[in-house]
């Protein structure tokens, strides 16, 4: 069974999550310089089957958008045109940030590594995802 990925996506960074081959468990997998994610991308994509790219949509609490919401906006239209065949879906960010620190906290991860930015897209990452995973089981 093919994958699903999530991208956290940033300005500066971007964090990746993976599913499993059987799409269970939602992962943290890496975070990426902006600028690399679609050459990081096209590796990935070259060793694994995807089914389907999700991308965080950054909203705030009221629904107007955020600095970030442009530029993740043109980052899925050149996600969709270099990739056709899978499908792009965005999914609602919220919270994702302070849920992934809060998440390192209760994991135990030591205090120096919860100031890792990388760390924390990346978890982000995986909560976009179990969120994408969640609402699919809900609405088949």
């Amino acid at each position: 069974m093919p994958r699903l990925i999530a991208i956290d996506f940033g300005t500066k960074r971007c964090g990746f999550a993976e599913t499993d081959d059987l799409q269970i468990i939602a992962s943290p997998l890496t975070t990426v310089d902006t600028k690399s994610a679609f050459e990081f991308l096209k590796e990935y994509l070259g060793k694994y089957q995807v089914e389907t790219i999700v991308v965080g949509d950054p909203r705030r609490w009221d629904d107007t958008d955020t600095h970030a919401t442009q530029p993740a906006n043109a980052f899925c239209e050149k996600l969709s045109k270099l990739y056709p065949q899978i499908p792009v879906v965005r999914e609602d960010e919220s919270f994702t940030s302070k849920m992934a620190m809060q998440t390192m906290i209760d994991g135990g991860m030591k205090k120096k590594d919860r100031r890792v930015k990388g760390n924390l897209d990346k978890i982000s990452a995986a909560l976009i995802l179990q969120s994408y995973m969640r609402r699919r089981e809900l609405n088949p």
